[in-house]
């Protein structure tokens, strides 16, 4: 056994994770189609207004406002209709003094008209439809530009649209769309090499032998590094020997990030600090936290290397704590800003001293309910909703208290 030599706070392990960041720099381009939840990595101008022309913004009669100046339900102003515009077309003809023409929503405001008179403000003498030919009552006076969105009024030709930087949400997607965009230059998704080590871990779907268990880790980090704009890389799980160690490393080489689970603790067995001693430099090794403090942190020729506790809580708890921040920066994307939900604690927690504690819990009847049983077991964190942090200087939390809960 090679016990830990110094563990630091999660405070300083935060600190020196933010010191290695090195945001993507790779770009390409990406069909619009595809482009929600990427990042804008050079800036999009309009090259046209939006709307291009003045358009109603109700049903109703394009009008000349002059013309219905005092009108009301007793007073009404008759006026004749010369066309009606639908959308997707353009008017035959302009209006002059004592016309109007039926319009839809959206469609082009006719030359001449200033001002649209809602449906509803308006009637025929006979009570009828009415259309080209007839005539119709104006019930309500207009002002000048009344329910017509001016062209240009959205976007104007030359305006930015996107920025470089700019997290592209489905209203910004729409907006590059609304411009004629086909495509936009994002950068590029940090890949994520990620492999379980250990000789007692073996892939879903093979046989268990003697002393081994399914590997669990890799899935819940990839599931971790898809959601928070990664690609995912799963390796086959490695034994425990310097030999297929290093042999695994040298294949993550092409990663931006690699994530090792297992391997980071104090056996004879957990030789991953020997295989970064030989490739790098080991930034931290072990964080006054529980669960997750075999943690370690490195950079192997350049590349941010995580070295994960093999227990599964651990593991995943630590990728949420530490690996997601790390991550999101890396892909330009904005931190990451869960849920939290202030609730009292259902029962009392003792907590160990000097070492900050990240306890799982259950939402029921609004209050937060213990849920976590031990660093090995993925049921801590599968059917918790979310977590609560316990400082290293408090070791009780009496029932009662009221907790903010991280929602997973």
């Amino acid at each position: 056994m090679r016990p830990f030599t110094s563990t630091i706070s999660l405070e300083e392990a935060r600190h020196r994770l933010t010191a290695a960041i090195n945001p993507i720099a790779r770009t390409g381009r990406v069909k619009l189609a595809d482009a929600a939840g990427r990042v804008v990595a050079s800036g999009v101008t309009s090259t046209i207004d939006v709307p291009p022309f003045a358009r109603s913004a109700m049903d109703g009669y394009a009008v000349i406002a002059n013309d219905i100046i005092g009108a009301t339900r007793d007073t009404p102003v008759r006026l004749g209709v010369v066309e009606r515009i639908y959308t997707g077309q353009m008017p035959r003809g302009s209006i002059s003094r004592g016309r109007c023409a039926e319009i839809a929503t959206g469609a082009p405001i006719p030359e001449g008209a200033d001002a649209v008179v809602m449906v509803e403000d308006t009637g025929t003498p006979s009570g009828g439809a009415h259309g080209p030919g007839d005539t119709v009552e104006i019930f309500t006076a207009a002002v000048p530009g009344q329910n017509i969105g001016p062209r240009g009024a959205d976007i104007a030709a030359g305006a930015l649209v996107v920025d470089a930087g700019d997290l592209l949400t489905p209203g910004r997607v729409g907006s590059m769309a609304a411009v004629g965009c086909v495509d936009v230059e994002v950068y590029e998704r940090p890949r994520v090499a990620i492999l379980s080590t250990g000789n007692e871990v073996v892939d879903p779907g093979q046989a268990l032998g003697p002393g081994q268990i399914f590997d669990v880790n890799s899935f819940t980090l990839a599931a971790i590094v898809a959601a928070h704009g990664g690609v995912p890389e799963r390796h086959k799980a490695v034994e425990d020997s310097l030999e297929a160690l290093t042999t695994a490393l040298d294949a993550c080489g092409h990663a931006d990030v690699i994530v090792f689970s297992g391997g980071s603790s104090v056996g004879e067995r957990d030789l991953i600090l020997d295989v970064v001693a030989a490739r790098g430099e080991m930034i931290f090794h072990g964080i006054a936290i529980k669960p997750g403090k075999p943690t370690a942190f490195a950079l192997v020729n350049g590349r941010p290397l995580f070295g994960m506790p093999g227990n599964p809580t651990s593991c995943l708890s630590n990728a949420y704590i530490l690996l997601v921040p790390f991550l999101r920066a890396t892909a330009h994307l904005p931190p990451f800003q869960p849920r939290i939900v202030r609730v009292p604690l259902a029962r009392r927690i003792n907590s160990i001293a000097r070492r900050h504690q990240i306890y799982t819990v259950r939402l029921i009847d609004g209050s937060a309910h213990p849920a976590f049983k031990g660093s090995g077991d993925i049921t801590s964190l599968s059917q918790a909703d979310g977590y609560i942090e316990i400082p290293e200087d408090d070791s009780v939390v009496e029932a009662g208290t009221l907790v903010d809960v991280t929602i997973f």
